[in-house]
């Protein structure tokens, strides 16, 4: 398998709030795209670890990606050996050209973890003497996305065009974002607000503001970001 964009989300939703339209995006221009949740997100107020998933398998078919994976660590629990193992051998097995991961520094503790865990992976996949599944494999670059938090971008994607699809890969989370009713034993929290939506459209509405775009979506690099000149339109 050859992937070119790997997405990886610590729970079932974090791909679609910080990077969805870009997934879209990609999927849309022909790119084979993957995505993976790290955890079925069971210590979530709301939803069964069996609705996530299948949640995040509707939104897959929104987006039109290639395939998804749930990798079933515990919520609340990631780290560890076995933890970077596994997911190096994920890397070396589909071979993508470019990862995104969540932003390293984040309010919930999973998703700052989760970041942790994943650049280890993606480094020990190319080392020739590390011990787990499939042949070495080094990535073109690695890029970390926002779920909550966010700090001054590298550089902004511009997802004008598949901000919908973004909605429609969102509105799949009926577990974690659709609001309490009587028939249900689910409860009101930060994500089952309308304000917790405006906040993720303010965000790409801000970044794309900026950029003189309608929606744009976030992305930090370690390494500079080269241009062929000082010009801002390329030809």
């Amino acid at each position: 398998m050859r992937t070119d964009l790997l997405v990886f989300g610590p729970h079932p939703d974090d791909i679609e709030i910080g990077l969805g339209a870009t997934v879209a995006k990609h999927a849309a221009l022909g790119h084979q795209v993957g995505l993976c949740d790290l955890t079925r997100g069971e210590m979530g107020t709301n939803g069964t670890p069996g609705e996530r998933v299948a949640e995040a398998e509707a939104a897959r078919v929104v987006w039109g990606a290639a395939w998804g994976e749930n990798l079933a660590w515990p919520d609340r629990a990631l780290g560890g050996d076995d933890h970077v193992r596994q997911a190096a051998g994920l890397i070396r097995r589909v071979r993508p050209r470019v990862i995104a991961i969540p932003y390293w520094d984040d309010r919930h503790p999973d998703h700052g973890a989760a970041s942790r865990v994943l650049s280890e992976a993606v480094f020990n996949a190319r080392l020739r003497r590390y011990q787990t599944d499939g042949d070495p494999w080094q990535v073109e670059w690695t890029c970390y996305y926002f779920i909550n938090d966010s700090v001054p971008p590298s550089f902004v994607v511009d997802v004008s065009a598949n901000y919908d699809v973004k909605r429609r890969a969102l509105a799949c989370y009926r577990s974690q974002f659709g609001r309490p009713s009587q028939d249900t034993d689910a409860v009101a929290t930060r994500l089952t607000s309308p304000r917790f939506m405006q906040l993720i459209e303010s965000r790409d509405a801000q970044f794309g503001a900026l950029a003189g775009v309608a929606f744009a979506e976030g992305v930090v690099v370690k390494e500079p970001v080269v241009r062929d000149s000082l010009l801002k339109t390329q030809v």
